[in-house]
């Protein structure tokens, strides 16, 4: 998602702004990037409020949208908050980082970092959630990505191999259509023994989403490491990217299914007595 490498830089690339406006305009057609039956999962029913933490440009504060009273939006990047602003007008932005976050104790029902905990330090982050949280509150951490086994990503990378561009990495990372640089071992919520949360469950949710072309090509344009390509860098590999989708026939109004994965865990604030989570099952 836009998060990850601007987060790393500090210093806007030239150019960025401009893809920042375009990834607002391309972020109103793309596919949800979280499983609906995750957001079910975190929220069973209604609550008052619910944050979204490292919210990004609103993917995830868009979903939740329903699911809650009021729905908070938390993100330190100015930009990405103005898109966020612009693109959900239902989450009220707030300016914040998960170690310090602008709202008063035991004021929220639960909290979720969207493909951002990693970002996070995890000791005081745990315990500023903690303090903002009602007890019996839930915390989620949850990654989404195009499944690099589904069916159709799988082809195309034998595909690419077939054709001997294995070696190209804007085709190669093309057909992961997946963010860089998040490690495996960083895709989890640990909870230490001294933090007053019980120990997280966790849940995976596959989903299929019928994309064309050039749903295709504004969903490559809202990651992160595209928009911050140089321009001709990043024309050079949007016609790249067409050209394999006309290899396989995705041409016009034709779709193919791209298959989405969430890792999703979750654990609850120990109520003040010690007892663990909600009384009622996390379940519906």
């Amino acid at each position: 998602m836009v998060d990850e490498d601007v987060r790393r830089g500090g210093n806007e690339p030239s150019g960025a702004c401009r893809q920042f406006r375009r990834c607002r305009l391309a972020l109103r057609t793309v596919p949800p990037r979280t499983a609906p039956e995750a957001i079910a999962w975190y929220l069973p029913e209604q609550v008052a409020r619910v944050v979204d933490l490292g919210a990004g440009t609103g993917a995830l504060s868009r979903l939740l949208i329903g699911s809650a009273d009021e729905v908070v939006a938390v993100e330190p990047d100015d930009r990405m908050r103005a898109v966020l602003t612009a693109n959900v007008p239902g989450a009220m932005a707030l300016s914040g980082t998960g170690e310090s976050i602008p709202l008063a104790d035991a004021s929220a029902d639960g909290v979720i970092a969207s493909t951002s905990w990693h970002w996070m330090d995890p000791a005081p982050t745990l315990a500023e959630v903690a303090r903002i949280l009602v007890p019996g509150g839930f915390l989620g951490a949850l990654w989404t990505a195009p499944d690099p086994d589904g069916a159709f990503l799988t082809e195309a990378r034998n595909h690419v191999a077939r054709s001997g561009q294995d070696g190209e990495p804007h085709v190669s990372s093309l057909t992961g259509l997946e963010e860089r640089g998040i490690p495996a071992q960083d895709q989890t919520l640990v909870i230490p023994e001294d933090a007053p949360f019980d120990q997280p469950d966790r849940a995976i949710f596959s989903w299929d989403v019928a994309l064309d072309a050039d749903e295709l090509i504004g969903l490559l344009g809202t990651f992160s490491w595209v928009i911050t390509m140089p321009d001709d860098s990043r024309r050079s590999l949007l016609d790249q990217a067409r050209r394999l989708l006309s290899t396989f026939g995705i041409e016009g109004s034709a779709t193919v299914d791209i298959t989405w994965r969430t890792e999703a865990w979750r654990t609850r604030l120990r109520r003040p007595n010690g007892q663990l989570g909600d009384p009622r099952s996390l379940d519906p």
